[in-house]
């Protein structure tokens, strides 16, 4: 049965959920999470997109993510291709890398940009892995709390900070701080 085609709607972010094959690691150390974020910077650079937010886990990762002139589909496609290229490479492994297509969800509101922001940064308070977000080095979730952490260029912050009033400082915490209040 052929998939069904995704829809692409230019100006809307997506959350986005990729899973390793059997639920296996994607990320078995520090060097894998960062060529992975190294390959987003690649790929940024030919194809430029924008990520809202965005976590990293040792079997899957969560983007919120819109492209704007290209599919999703198209970006989805390089960037797993290029990590599972890097990993079977490393690792060296052959076949898949990856459980199946990719999850993806459009988000249509404020209400759902925010909710699907606290997801992902909450992901490994979760898992149980760290206590607080800002514990996890692997999300995007310290490039709100603070403005000393370097920006990646494919890092859109205003997507959810222009949702609240006050500095870019305020706003940030006001994004940190109700997402641990649930």
């Amino acid at each position: 049965m052929p998939f069904k085609k995704r829809i692409h709607i230019p100006e809307r972010f997506y959350h986005i959920v990729t899973r390793g094959n059997r639920r296996d690691a994607l990320f078995r150390d520090e060097d894998d999470f960062q060529a992975f974020l190294h390959i987003l910077n690649q790929i940024y650079e030919k194809y430029p997109f924008e990520i809202a937010s965005f976590c990293l886990m040792n079997n899957h990762y969560h983007l919120q993510l819109r492209s704007q002139k290209v599919s999703l589909s198209k970006i989805m496609g390089l960037i797993n291709k290029r990590y599972a290229n890097y990993y079977n490479t490393k690792y060296r492994l052959t076949g898949h890398v990856y459980e199946k297509r990719f999850y993806d969800k459009i988000i249509d509101s404020k209400e759902g940009m925010l909710e699907v922001s606290r997801y992902i940064h909450l992901n490994p308070v979760e898992a149980r892995m760290v206590r607080r977000p800002e514990h996890y080095p692997w999300s995007s979730f310290n490039y709100y709390k603070s403005e000393q952490v370097a920006l990646p260029d494919f890092m859109n912050l205003p997507s959810l900070l222009d949702y609240f009033e006050g500095t870019s400082h305020r706003r940030g915490i006001s994004i940190a701080v109700p997402s641990l209040c649930k």
